[in-house]
């Protein structure tokens, strides 16, 4: 039985990804957004919103949501909170991805839009991974003027992110943003003909 082929798409912080991820959509590929996914898990109703105030009192919103603020407070600095966080996260995740892939089992390929891709292992469940990327000073002048973003702030999301430059060793295609949409677009076309080559093939 034939099955998808899988795409990891990453990047870091300010390199375009959510644009490319559109690309991929525009082209009749299904994507599967890991952070819209937590996005609903967090929301009023949430798979995990009950689960999370639960374990973590004082971190829900009037209306159920969760208040990613308080709850950031509730861990920051605490290993274990941390721990359990993912336990009760991390699985909710896996089964929406499992459920995306079951819903589109006949597409020839599908994109697992996932920021932490490398930082969490999840390329392994992956056939090949494409890495948004451009200069970091492209990177640094899309971030900072984002509204409300600061100095410490990028510095702090930067450590928890690998390097862009090993990112870019380890990735399959390449889609690079600071030279406009037609050279992006131009590169995810390649790497969709690319896969549908390696499939004929």
């Amino acid at each position: 039985m034939s099955r998808p082929f899988v795409l990891g798409l990453t990047g870091s912080i300010g390199m375009g990804k959510s644009a490319t991820a559109a690309m991929f959509r525009a082209r009749g590929v299904p994507v599967h957004d890991a952070d819209a996914c937590v996005h609903a898990l967090y929301g009023p109703g949430g798979a995990a919103a009950a689960a999370i105030g639960d374990a973590f009192p004082g971190t829900l919103s009037p209306d159920g949501a969760v208040d990613r603020a308080a709850l950031r407070t509730a861990v920051l600095g605490e290993p274990e909170r941390l721990r359990r966080l993912e336990s009760l996260v991390h699985p909710l995740v896996g089964r929406a991805r499992d459920d995306f892939l079951a819903a589109h089992a006949a597409a020839p390929l599908v994109v697992l839009d996932v920021p932490l891709l490398f930082e969490t292992g999840g390329e392994a469940g992956c056939d090949a991974v494409a890495v948004v990327t451009a200069p970091a000073e492209v990177q640094r002048a899309r971030v900072l003027a984002r509204p409300g973003m600061t100095e410490e702030a990028f510095a702090q999301i930067l450590a928890k992110q690998m390097a862009d430059a090993e990112k870019r060793r380890r990735a399959d295609f390449l889609i690079e943003t600071d030279r406009g949409f037609p050279q992006a677009e131009a590169q995810v076309e390649a790497a969709i003909a690319a896969v549908a080559a390696r499939r004929a093939g």
